[in-house]
């Protein structure tokens, strides 16, 4: 009898099904045969207070709040994973750290909240997927925020916030993956991410990401992609909010990108071919605020996107079957606001529907791309910059815009 596909699972869930169909000859031969059902209805929920003074060392938190999730991989064989999701309550993490005094470690915070997640892997294998996430829960919502008005931040601060609803990750190396992805989501999904702080002498960044429907693949060493992705986001909104404040700070960042519906695929050394259909109707909003006093280098940059699509192949063949649909609006601000100091960089972005593909030039590749794209949403993008003293450099940019279809025979860098 052939030896079957080797599997590794794990899971968290609220009611789960797991089942593997191997025990036959013709089983083993066809390949591991893996069953998952996932039901969340209540809620899932988690928070942390903290309250630091003078703290001599690092400061570390991670807050997480996952609704159902599941993984497994697979090695030298083959593997079909059926995969149902279904989440209905609420999936909430919350960070609050206080610093008092003088903080001399690194200061690293971050909060992710989800509904449901999947992650697969293949190894010299084939991997079949036919998975399907649903969430109707009312919200999914990442939270964090660290200083006070007092908090002399000198090892630096990095702040995290991510909230996404649906989420879909498969990687491949030598190996083939094909299969369906169906994502469906009501949820409103936001993230807020806020530092305070009177004086930070290293890096200070804030991000915040806030994603319905997410779908990520990579793959290489010979590897091959043939997927059908369906993505909906019905939310009343999908917000992100990165706030950075300081009286004095060296080097400080606000960055926030929100999504309806995002799929980024990437291979190397095979074919690649995607069907993909998304539909928007949910608000979304970037909000990303910089203030300092005194100021070395500060940035402001805010990203917001309807429905995104990146399909990559660095080899021959790639054929994409795009359609996205938006109705509903995206508003993107950026601001920053100081008096004394360097450099400044603020940026916006807004778009309604986008989509890039690119195959290899140097080994002649070849691409080919159906394209349908319909926005009916209003797309605004505004950079505000303020220095009320004086500075070195002020680099600002704001770019709105409807349908974006680009498409390569190579690489996007070259």
């Amino acid at each position: 009898m052939a030896k079957p596909a080797l599997i590794r699972l794990a899971g968290t869930i609220a009611a789960t099904v797991l089942c593997a169909a191997a025990a036959t000859e013709a089983a083993a031969q066809d390949g591991t045969i893996v069953l998952n059902q996932q039901l969340q209805l209540g809620d899932v929920l988690a928070g942390q207070t903290l309250n630091v003074v003078d703290s001599q060392d690092q400061v570390t938190v991670e807050t997480s709040a996952q609704g159902n999730s599941a993984s497994g991989a697979v090695e030298n064989g083959s593997i079909t994973v059926q995969s149902d999701q279904d989440m209905r309550g609420n999936a909430v993490a919350t960070t609050n750290i206080t610093l008092g005094g003088e903080t001399w470690g690194a200061v690293n915070a971050a909060s992710q909240a989800g509904g449901n997640y999947l992650a697969v892997s293949a190894y010299n294998a084939d991997l079949t997927v036919d998975a399907t996430q649903s969430n109707t829960g009312d919200v999914v919502s990442a939270t964090t925020e660290v200083g006070d008005s007092d908090a002399r931040l000198h090892g630096g601060v990095a702040v995290n916030a991510s909230a996404i609803s649906n989420t879909v990750a498969l990687a491949g190396q030598a190996s083939a993956l094909q299969g369906t992805i169906d994502q469906s989501s009501s949820a409103v999904v936001r993230s807020f991410g806020r530092v305070e702080s009177q004086y930070i002498p290293a890096t200070g960044s804030v991000n915040s990401e806030a994603i319905v429907n997410a779908v990520a693949v990579n793959s290489n060493a010979t590897s091959g992609q043939d997927l059908s992705i369906v993505q909906r986001s019905t939310g009343d909104f999908v917000e992100a909010e990165a706030s950075a404040n300081a009286g004095n700070a060296w080097d400080l960042a606000s960055r926030a990108r929100a999504s309806g519906n995002q799929a980024v695929l990437y291979n190397e050394g095979g074919s690649v071919v995607t069907a993909v259909d998304q539909n928007n109707t949910s608000f979304v909003r970037a909000s990303a605020l910089t203030t300092a006093y005194d100021y070395g280098r500060a940035q402001a940059q805010a990203r917001g996107v309807a429905n995104e699509v990146s399909v990559g192949n660095n080899d021959i063949y790639v054929e994409i079957d795009n359609t996205q649909f938006n109705s509903g609006g995206v508003d993107v601000v950026a601001t920053f606001s100081g008096t004394n100091g360097y450099d400044v960089a603020v940026g916006a972005e807004a778009v309604g529907n986008n989509v890039t593909g690119f195959a290899c030039s140097e080994c002649e590749g070849y691409l080919e791309a159906r394209n349908t794209q319909t926005n009916s949403g209003d797309v605004s993008a505004v950079a505000n910059t303020a220095v009320a003293g004086s500075n070195r450099s002020v680099i600002t940019g704001a770019n709105a815009v409807g349908n974006a279809a680009s498409f390569y025979v190579s690489s996007p860098s070259h």
